[in-house]
């Protein structure tokens, strides 16, 4: 099967919209290449727009008005932050849904600059409501999730990303996944971050959550899987992303929380994707330098 998660995605895109015509791809110019074969087959479902973003909302809008699913693909900056506002009106207020679906996580290209980096988008689509938020940390489980979603008509997030973890696992969309138990604290590992979580914490006797499903929080796998009075959160976008979520799901029981993610400070740095989870701390030594604070800071 196809080696990375944006591979996956125009595979699965490319056959879904093959056998269901309620189904329609609306690009912004990436991802032209890759469902080539789909533009050809089915130019009336299958649009590129050009570069421009806040129109491939628009329409993705209009079809989904007349009985479509759309499905809409770009860039996490050029998905989310720059058509925002017709995310909110055209899709939200109007009340109709799409799958949008994007490529470059938080800093997958940093070579290409603060462009394509884009560790905010989870937190910024969070504001609006009725979103479903996907985080795979598998090329498998961003297939699953995207078949999962074309099956409704729900506006949901798709994001994807270069790291993966080398075993998929076998997710419930919309819950925690528990990946292993233990007594002194709960670690949430969301998306791509499962295995350097599992290898920061190989020796310590914690529960380990995984979250692919970001929006809605599983508060009941938490409540029921919940060890110890501290709770880790490691996220591949902002940190504290889902901190608020944490909270609300245990209102009513003692907790502290530790947010690990990547920090809300001006990224200016090129390099990998890997130097700057190394430079972010969020490696496998920095998470479990992290976690180790904690527990110390929770004795």
């Amino acid at each position: 099967m196809s080696a990375t998660m944006r591979e996956r995605f125009y595979v699965t895109a490319t056959e879904l919209v093959d056998v269901d015509e309620r189904l329609a791809v609306v690009l912004a110019d990436i991802g032209a290449s890759g469902m080539s074969q789909a533009l050809r087959a089915h130019p009336d479902r299958v649009i590129n727009v050009g570069i421009r973003e806040q129109l491939m909302i628009g329409v993705a809008s209009g079809l989904a008005l007349t009985g479509f699913r759309p499905i809409v693909h770009s860039f996490a900056p050029f998905a989310v932050e720059r058509p925002f506002e017709m995310l909110k009106l055209d899709l939200g207020h109007v009340d109709v849904g799409a799958i949008v679906v994007s490529v470059g996580a938080s800093f997958d290209m940093p070579a290409y600059g603060r462009t394509h980096e884009t560790p905010e988008d989870v937190a910024l689509l969070a504001t609006l409501p009725e979103w479903r938020i996907y985080v795979p940390g598998h090329p498998a489980e961003s297939e699953q999730l995207l078949r999962a979603a074309a099956r409704t008509d729900e506006r949901v997030y798709l994001r994807l990303s270069e790291q993966s973890n080398r075993l998929d696992r076998p997710i419930t969309p919309g819950r925690l996944y528990v990946e292993r138990r233990g007594t002194e604290a709960t670690v949430i590992a969301a998306g791509p971050l499962l295995d350097a979580t599992l290898e920061a914490t190989a020796d310590m006797d914690v529960t380990v959550l995984y979250m692919t499903t970001a929006r809605p929080f599983d508060a009941d796998t938490l409540r029921g899987a919940l060890a110890g009075n501290l709770v880790v959160l490691v996220e591949p976008y902002l940190s504290g992303t889902s901190s608020a979520e944490v909270a609300a799901a245990l209102d009513d029981v003692p907790h502290r929380i530790a947010a690990i993610g990547v920090p809300n400070v001006e990224h200016r740095k090129y390099g990998t994707w890997q130097e700057h989870n190394a430079a972010h701390g969020l490696d496998a030594h920095g998470i479990r330098a992290r976690i180790l604070r904690a527990l110390a800071r929770n004795a």
